[in-house]
C-alpha cells in the first residue's frame, strides 16, 4: 500500500534536511571514531565506552531513518501561494482563549515540524483539526484532557 504524502512547509523540510545532514556528516563520523578507538582498547565485554557509543549509534541510525522517511513522504506546500477565505494548512492564526482572555498565535504545520513552544501546531492535533475550515470570528471548542477549551478566532494569515 503506497504511503500517503504528508504536507510540510518549505522551512520545515529545510530543518529536517539540516538535522539529517548534521547526523550523517558530523555525528555519525564522530561516533565511528569513538567506536574505533574503544575497539582498539581491547576487551569489548567490559568496555563501557564502547557499549555506550554503540547504543548512541543505534539511536542515531533510528533517527536518520525517521528523518529520511519524513523527507520521502513529504509534500512541500509553499505557504506564500495560498489564498483562502478559511483556515487551511500553513495559516498563522490568532486566537482568543475565552476563559482567561489571552491571545495565542499558532501556525498550522505538518506533524514533523509541530512545536508549541515555537508557536507551531500540527493540522492533526485537536486544536489544528478544530481550526481547519473556520473563519475570522468563529468560536471553537477543543476537547482537552482537563476539559473543553473555548477559543474565538481573531484573524488568520498566510506568511
Amino acid at each position: 500500500m503506497p504511503q500517503l504524502e504528508v504536507p510540510i512547509t518549505k522551512n520545515g523540510l529545510l530543518q529536517v534536511q539540516e538535522e539529517l545532514d548534521q547526523l550523517i556528516k558530523v555525528e555519525r563520523e564522530a561516533l565511528k571514531k569513538i567506536i574505533s578507538d574503544a575497539r582498539d582498547l581491547g576487551d569489548l565485554k567490559e568496555n563501557a565506552e564502547y557499549h555506550s557509543a554503540k547504543e548512541k549509534q543505534a539511536l542515531m541510525e533510528g533517527r536518520i531513518m525517521q528523518l529520511q522517511g519524513i523527507i520521502a513522504n513529504s509534500r512541500v506546500i509553499d505557504i506564500s501561494t495560498i489564498s483562502s477565505d478559511s483556515i487551511v494548512f500553513g495559516a498563522t492564526v490568532s486566537l482568543n482563549n475565552t476563559e482567561n482572555d489571552t491571545t495565542l498565535i499558532y501556525q498550522i504545520v505538518g506533524p514533523s515540524e509541530a512545536n508549541t513552544r515555537d508557536g507551531k501546531i500540527s493540522y492533526d492535533s485537536p486544536l489544528g483539526r478544530a481550526l481547519i475550515g473556520k473563519e475570522d470570528g468563529d468560536a471553537i471548542v477543543v476537547k482537552a484532557p482537563k476539559g473543553d477549551l473555548e477559543y474565538e478566532i481573531l484573524s488568520f494569515e498566510f506568511k
